[in-house]
């Protein structure tokens, strides 16, 4: 498969997806016919939260057999292009530049050269597109609450060894200031409660 894993950027394409309601286009989109066709294909993978390259489209479509016919793919690749002129699809940018470029929809829903309404995803499975996506920003959460818990953490344990040290060097002269001693000694013990308290949580 051509996309195992979303970027921010496709993440943000997908959702922008979902809330573009009906796109006029020039071409004609009528069931049968290849524009149809591949827009659909496109739109599975799309609900699935990938984005095919244009093998991926013909093997789905088409079958196995058909990957390996150079002429094919370049139609399939022409009536691709012309797609895109017409806002119906979008090529997404390479990831590595040996890459097979990535097709998307820009909507599920659009008005062909005909007048014709077509779309092709149903409100479930958009709804389904949205859990998913929704899924996949919440397993981005932890990872932020833990890179911030880290940080809190290291703070925590760089002003408790300053107070320490501060309290220590106090204590080492031959008068203590009970003006250093007190706040340093109260912080040192405020940071090790809520660094406890903090450790506790992980």
């Amino acid at each position: 498969m051509s996309q195992l894993r979303l970027s921010p950027n496709d993440v943000q394409f997908l959702q922008d997806t979902l809330i573009t309601e009906f796109k006029v286009t020039n071409i004609r989109l009528r069931e049968g016919e290849y524009q149809h066709d591949l827009a659909k294909a496109i739109a599975s993978y799309q609900l699935e939260l990938q984005f095919p390259h244009v093998k991926d489209i013909i093997q789905r479509l088409y079958g196995e057999e058909k990957i390996e016919d150079i002429a094919f793919i370049r139609k399939i690749q022409t009536i691709l292009k012309k797609m895109e002129r017409n806002n119906v699809v979008k090529i997404l940018p390479k990831g590595k530049p040996w890459a097979l470029q990535r097709y998307a929809l820009s909507s599920f829903s659009f008005e062909d050269v005909d007048k014709n309404r077509v779309s092709f995803a149903t409100e479930e499975q958009i709804v389904q597109m949205q859990d998913l996506l929704l899924s996949i920003g919440q397993q981005g959460q932890p990872t932020a609450k833990l890179a911030t818990s880290k940080t809190k953490i290291f703070a925590l344990v760089a002003i408790l060894i300053a107070s320490y040290a501060a309290v220590l060097w106090d204590l080492m002269q031959p008068i203590i200031t009970p003006i250093l001693f007190i706040p340093g000694f109260s912080l040192a013990v405020i940071c090790s409660l809520m660094l406890g308290r903090t450790l506790s949580r992980q």
